[in-house]
């Protein structure tokens, strides 16, 4: 003979919503750190373009925001220099917080490349 107490139906029910919270949560952390390892490969990308374009003598800052999407676009500093026959550049990104465009952390990814000076000898 079955109780009130020995009744289990909806325990299943009850222990995921239990549940839900750390689930949601746990899938928010993976998500934030996908967007931090895209952002890093963006700087990366953007760092690599710049540094081809400024090695030939053309513009690093257009190079550098050529291929990056509006929302990382508005939160990178592009910056390019010569030093001992290589052109270096180095691409500051703002990281997004779940998405792109709301808001950032305050701290930045950086991408640092070089290429081999190409341009005139000035």
């Amino acid at each position: 003979m079955r109780g009130p107490w020995r009744d289990e139906r909806g325990q299943v029910a009850v222990e995921f919503v239990g549940m839900l919270p750390l689930i949601l949560l746990t899938l928010v952390l993976l998500w934030q750190c996908v967007l931090i390892g895209y952002t890093y490969t963006l700087a990366g990308n953007a760092a690599d373009e710049a540094a081809r374009a400024y090695a030939v003598g053309d513009s690093c800052r257009e190079a550098a925001l050529r291929n990056l999407d509006g929302a990382w676009r508005s939160g990178a500093s592009p910056d390019c220099r010569r030093e001992d026959g290589m052109a270096l550049a180095r691409v500051s990104i703002r990281v997004p917080v779940l998405f792109p465009g709301a808001i950032s952390f305050p701290f930045t990814v950086e991408g640092d490349a070089a290429a081999v000076w190409e341009g005139d000898e000035r």
